[in-house]
């Protein structure tokens, strides 16, 4: 059976910006641009961001932003059941996510899945 395998998270992108609502916008072009590829290549179905919030403020003239992005994504897994999907779906958007350079990934909550 087929299933939709859904997870929330954030993560950091640091980049040089001249100031902070072009660093957050930056940022958020930038992993927009990430996910749009990961869903061209089929490693993932779906994405979608959400608030962005600086997370380090440069300490210098030419020290860059670290803005934190909150996003989500959804993988398509075949799974025997709910509890299957839930385990292959996170691996999937963990590998995914590795492969793309994605750091600093933490997880707002558990996956959860959905028959499709």
């Amino acid at each position: 059976m087929d299933f939709a395998v859904s997870r929330t998270g954030t993560t950091l992108v640091t980049l040089h910006g001249g100031s902070e609502t072009t660093a957050s916008d930056e940022a958020m072009a930038t992993l927009a641009d990430t996910f749009e590829t990961l869903a061209a290549e089929g490693a993932i179905a779906d994405w979608e961001l959400g608030d962005t919030e600086v997370y380090e403020h440069p300490t210098g003239p030419f020290d860059p932003y670290t803005i934190a992005l909150e996003f989500s994504v959804t993988v398509t897994v075949v799974a025997a059941d709910a509890d299957d999907a839930v385990e292959s779906g996170a691996s999937a958007i963990d590998a995914a996510l590795t492969d793309a350079d994605v750091d600093v990934v933490s997880y707002a909550s558990s996956p959860t899945a959905s028959a499709v």
